[in-house]
């Protein structure tokens, strides 16, 4: 039987991490009438859950949890001292608490996007969680824990995600990111070319001010053996015919 169920879990895990992106340490929000029924039956919930689950979890609840048991009976202080164990995850009532039926189902909205698992003995709970789609309900029967299968609604989400009708949060967030990465913004428009518009401001007191005027380099000195060397042009001698210039007659 112990072997059954194991397998069991293993396909209904898989389930929940193929199609909604669950990964551990899988988180574990549990209310007080799970912690009563395992008190109750004897077990050891932080021994044999990661056991069950073939994985390691985080075992968690709320503070209207907490708030709740106070309220409870004497009965009820055993399961309230296992849960006060947990680390308790911030809900929206704080100063106000309600019903721990009611925190649970806040805390996982219309789409469970942070991955919870729910472990409760509560059947009106269990069947408000079943309406949610992507949501493992931990329960305790015949003294042991069971991981019950996939709810219908679930079972339709999945469906309409194949048949490309509704696109998964996950999806969603890597179309984002593929978005982002492009340039594109959520309304599908073109960021790369866009230019930033300068705001109007003094001008600066440095560009105001006149420029210098540069230097002229200085030309190089030429060395001894760079000198060029200075060509002497030949007069031409006058030619026989020719008087020369400046001189007298010659008498005959």
């Amino acid at each position: 039987m112990k072997i059954k169920r194991q397998k069991h879990a293993k396909k209904t895990i898989s389930f929940y991490k193929y199609n909604f992106s669950f990964r551990e340490p899988f988180q574990i929000i549990i209310d007080g009438t799970f912690c009563h029924a395992a008190l109750k039956n004897k077990i050891q919930i932080k021994e044999q859950l990661p056991k069950y689950l073939m994985g390691e979890v985080q075992l968690c609840t709320t503070n209207c949890a907490l708030k709740e048991l106070e309220t409870l009976p004497k009965e009820l202080y055993g399961a309230k001292l296992i849960l006060q164990r947990f680390q308790i995850r911030r809900c929206k009532h704080t100063k106000d608490p309600v019903p721990a039926s009611e925190c649970l189902l806040s805390m996982l909205g219309e789409t469970n996007p942070h991955h919870y698992f729910i472990a409760t003995q509560d059947q009106e709970l269990t069947k408000a969680l079943k309406k949610i789609p992507g949501v493992p309900l931990l329960y305790i029967i015949l003294n042991t824990m069971v991981l019950d299968k996939p709810s219908e609604r679930t079972l339709k989400h999945v469906e309409a995600v194949q048949l490309g009708e509704i696109v998964n949060p996950s999806q969603q967030k890597s179309i984002q990111s593929l978005k982002e990465k492009e340039g594109l913004g959520k309304d599908g428009e073109d960021k790369r070319g866009r230019k930033r518009k300068r705001k109007s401001s003094n001008p600066n007191p440095l560009s105001c001010l006149k420029k210098k005027r540069k230097a002229m380099p200085q030309q190089l000195k030429k060395t001894d053996g760079e000198k060029k060397k200075r060509i002497r042009k030949k007069k031409r001698r006058p030619v026989g015919g020719e008087k020369a210039v400046g001189s007298d007659p010659v008498k005959a």
